[in-house]
């Protein structure tokens, strides 16, 4: 049997900070009381403005770069880890996507999303239970997914494979991990209002969705909360489920629903 164990530490890792669902988290513990170390790939502006408003939220904040595609994308976590003192949260939001059927998808593309996508955040994830490990305290462990960790879209073959592979990664995770205290989920958005969906934050209360029973986009805000529930001591006995945040999205997508406007399969 796996005994409470104290709480882990108040300090997270956000991989992806310097945007969209990523920032959103990152500002969001720092509401809770994390200090937070966040990555970026190209964005240096965009992951400064995190660290400010994690800073001016009273928390100490910390900035690397991830190549999440490379075999050495494990350091940055030990890296920051260092520089926070200790571990208690990863939350892996860094990611790609891509557009194209498969016929027409070429093995570089396939490979630099599959790396990127579900590489990067094992390896995190490898480095960061084993940080925690070795804290002794628990921790928690939160992957970032999609929809289409369960449902399959049109022209984006390795996207999906690598969102679905993340999901059983999850799970395998929480079963490995359960005995040290550490709980891994997942958090699979549906459309949400950033940058990589071509939207403005403030398009979620603008734009019409007839294709999702909550009929628009999600705020990255909506997603944020649930990722800082799955951080949080409320969530200890929570290991190894994913949790759709899509608006009932999914609920739609059995029946392969496409009204006029953004549907399920243009997600």
């Amino acid at each position: 049997m796996t005994q409470p164990r104290e709480h882990h530490p108040y300090l997270a890792i956000v991989t992806g900070g310097d945007s969209g669902i990523g920032q959103a988290t990152a500002k969001l513990l720092a509401a809770d009381g994390y200090d937070v170390g966040i990555t970026f790939h190209s964005d240096e502006e965009g992951v400064r403005a995190t660290a400010r408003e994690v800073e001016t939220r009273g928390q100490r904040c910390f900035v690397d770069r991830l190549e999440a595609a490379a075999p050495e994308a494990g350091d940055v976590v030990d890296r920051l880890a260092e520089q926070l003192g200790g571990l208690g949260v990863l939350v892996n939001v860094a990611g790609t996507g891509h557009s194209s059927r498969v016929l027409e998808t070429d093995y570089d593309t396939w490979r630099q999303v599959l790396a990127t996508d579900l590489d990067g955040p094992f390896l995190c994830a490898q480095r960061a239970a084993r940080i925690m490990q070795r804290g002794g305290r628990g921790g928690r462990i939160v992957n970032v997914t999609s929809v289409h960790e369960h449902v399959p879209r049109l022209g984006a073959a390795a996207y999906c494979s690598a969102k679905a592979g993340l999901g059983m990664l999850t799970r395998v995770l929480a079963l490995e991990l359960a005995q040290d205290g550490i709980t891994v989920n997942a958090v699979a958005p549906g459309e949400i209002a950033t940058e990589m969906t071509g939207l403005d934050e403030s398009d979620a209360y603008r734009e019409e969705r007839p294709g999702n029973p909550v009929g628009r986009p999600g705020h990255v805000a909506e997603v944020a909360s649930v990722i800082g529930f799955l951080a949080s001591p409320r969530a200890s006995y929570v290991t190894g489920s994913s949790y759709a945040v899509d608006g009932g999205l999914m609920l739609m997508a059995a029946h392969g629903h496409d009204q006029a406007g953004k549907g399920w399969r243009d997600v």
